[in-house]
């Protein structure tokens, strides 16, 4: 297998978490083994870093916990910001469920482990509070169902909550010995740093030189630095890219194109940049080397439990062991499910489509695996290590009973309940049919490619060209089929377009009056459409007629339940022979696809003939 093939599966969530299981047990072995002396010399190695006077002198095992990992918090706080800018937290009805699912998911398991634990270790109860994203992702990739984009986004949303809670209670309830005029810097490095957000600086290196100085200040106050990783994260901007800037860009690189020198090219690459959010360019440079270094160099530091002598007695018989578990996996069970439910109970929202009651107690117990904050919290919650190592076997036990529980349940859920899937539907509903749509091309062609959109979609393909570039590609291979999605709370416009379509198409013009549509879609109005229903040729009075039919608005809703029949909830959204396309909607992306597909049916008969 070639070294891309490796890093591509590794990239991926399942990939992830068997990667950071095998250096959970490799540092295991390692603890356990001869050369465990080696294994703690090594953590316990220090680098100085001076400069002049000052100088920074920690062991490993403090530039992983107190380094490295604010990297890691600082890609959470850009996924909160980015989530809360134009993801699922944008949207209160959306968002309600899994927040107050996420903030019982901390409360519950800290209140099950005082109750355990409390008596002979309370400061332990920050290890259950925080769930492990990528673990929890990796596992349910693994033992979910096949299908479940929905269930991982409202995951995705109540672990935003999770680690936006555990890292506030890390910073609040981990730091000691505060000084006064390195916390001064801190906050006021903070204060550039939104300051700098409102200017829509887009280069990164004034960001990373400001959060290295917030680190700094960080360590200096004796704050734990994880908070400043987050709040610097929350403090980076984060914008859905706008046609317009797409455009410039293609501009610059029309340019490169027809002039390919260096100052064209730094002028594309500035354009490209500019085009996207400093919040997603960094998380998506950080992600990689987050999931893939930072975190499995965390759990290679604190998953190393000497385990030999009477380590696992006293574990077993230690509360604090029980009272991670029980914290943990029960505590996350019962605190997600209880706050789901009592969120839908209250009306502040409702289960996202397409997943049901089991698969949400499925990723519930799956949230029970801790790993990350918990072992970064046990590091600093305790001072003896008997306390420290009971609570890291907890952490691991936990990690493998919540693991079992949630692929129980899961598998419960497929069998009793018929949860076979925890997403939208994915199949064309209903297919297409002559009669109901607007086809283009040859009826019998054996590639056919629906699109759902919306007039006023800066992205939908006659703005993009993706229609072209299809039927240059297939050729008469192909049929083109459009269904309107309107989509009324962003475009104000796109519902009345609709209707002036399908008026042309009983004059039997759609197809010319959806590419004039497209071409002024910024000049939307009633009078453009009788402008362009007059340079169509159409009958005006008959035109005028069409457009108080109310039928008209039946086939444009019609095509709308057809919409979310079919599981397309934006535009645009494409069907390949009857299948949704999920990923890249770029042409290169979705004629691969549908290659793909083609291949896959010239193969059938030769299979049934053999």
């Amino acid at each position: 297998m070639s070294e891309g093939r490796i890093l591509d599966r590794l990239r991926s969530e399942p990939g992830a978490a068997l990667l950071l299981v095998a250096v959970t047990v490799f540092a295991l072995l390692w603890a356990n083994s001869p050369f465990s002396h080696s294994y703690e010399q090594l953590w316990e190695t220090h680098l100085a870093v001076t400069l002049g006077g000052w100088g920074l002198d920690l062991s490993l095992h403090h530039w992983v916990n107190d380094g490295l990992m604010v990297i890691f918090f600082f890609v959470v706080g850009l996924e909160v910001r980015q989530e809360l800018a134009v993801g699922s937290l944008r949207e209160r009805r959306r968002a309600l469920v899994p927040l107050v699912a996420g903030a019982l998911g901390v409360a519950v398991p800290a209140v099950i482990y005082l109750a355990i634990a409390g008596g002979e270790a309370p400061a332990g109860w920050g290890a259950v509070v925080g769930t492990d994203t990528a673990f929890l992702l990796g596992a349910l990739a693994l033992v979910g169902p096949a299908m479940s984009n929905q269930l991982r986004i409202f995951l995705l949303t109540l672990t935003v909550v999770d680690d936006f809670l555990a890292v506030s209670i890390i910073g609040v309830f981990y730091s000691d010995d505060v000084r006064v005029w390195p916390l001064v810097v801190a906050l006021g490095t903070l204060v550039l740093l939104y300051l700098l957000g409102r200017t829509r600086q887009w280069r990164s290196s004034p960001y990373v030189a400001l959060v290295v100085v917030l680190w700094l200040a960080t360590l200096e106050a004796g704050i734990h630095p994880s908070i400043a990783g987050m709040a610097a994260g929350l403090l980076v901007p984060a914008f859905a890219t706008h046609r317009g800037s797409v455009e410039e860009a293609r501009s610059r690189f029309r340019d490169f194109w027809q002039s390919p020198e260096a100052d064209v090219a730094r002028s594309a690459s500035r354009g490209l940049a500019q085009s996207i959010s400093i919040n997603e360019r960094l998380h998506v440079s950080l992600r990689g080397p987050s999931s893939l270094v930072i975190v499995p160099i965390f759990a290679l530091a604190n998953a190393g439990v000497d385990l030999r002598g009477d380590t696992l007695a006293v574990a077993a018989g230690s509360s604090v062991t029980w009272g991670v578990i029980a914290g943990l996996v029960l505590g996350k069970l019962i605190g997600i499910c209880l706050g789901t439910w009592a969120a839908i109970r209250l009306g502040l929202g409702r289960l996202p489509d397409g997943v049901g009651p089991g698969s949400i107690a499925g990723g519930a117990a799956l949230s029970g695996i801790g790993f990350t904050v918990s072992l970064l919290v046990i590091g600093l919650a305790f001072t003896d290590a008997e306390h420290a190592d009971s609570a890291t076997v907890g952490v691991l036990v936990a990690m493998v009973l919540a693991w079992l529980l949630g692929w129980g349940i899961f598998y419960l859920a497929r069998v009793r309940w018929g949860e076979t899937s925890a997403d939208l539907p994915v199949t064309l509903t209903p297919p297409v049919e002559p009669e109901f749509d607007h086809v283009f091309g040859p009826p019998q062609a054996e590639c056919t490619v629906v699109e759902y959109f919306d007039y006023e979609c800066p992205f939908c393909s006659r703005t993009t060209g993706i229609g072209t570039d299809l039927l240059d590609h297939f050729g008469d291979r192909v049929r083109f089929v459009a269904r309107h999605l309107p989509l009324p709370d962003v475009h104000p416009n796109a519902y009345r377009a609709a209707t002036v379509a399908e008026a042309a198409a009983r004059q039997g013009r759609f197809w010319e009056m959806h590419l004039a549509l497209f071409d002024h879609q910024h000049e939307l109005g009633e009078e453009l459409y009788r402008r362009l229903a007059a340079q169509l040729g159409l009958d005006l009075q008959r035109f005028e007629e069409d457009l108080a039919d109310e039928s008209l608005l039946e086939i444009v809703q019609a095509h709308r339940r057809s919409a979310l029949d079919s599981g397309a909830r934006g535009t645009p959204t494409f069907f390949l022979n009857g299948s949704r396309h999920i990923g890249p909607r770029d042409a290169r992306t979705i004629i691969a696809a549908m290659d793909t597909r083609v291949e896959v049916a010239d193969e059938r008969p030769t299979r049934r003939r053999s």
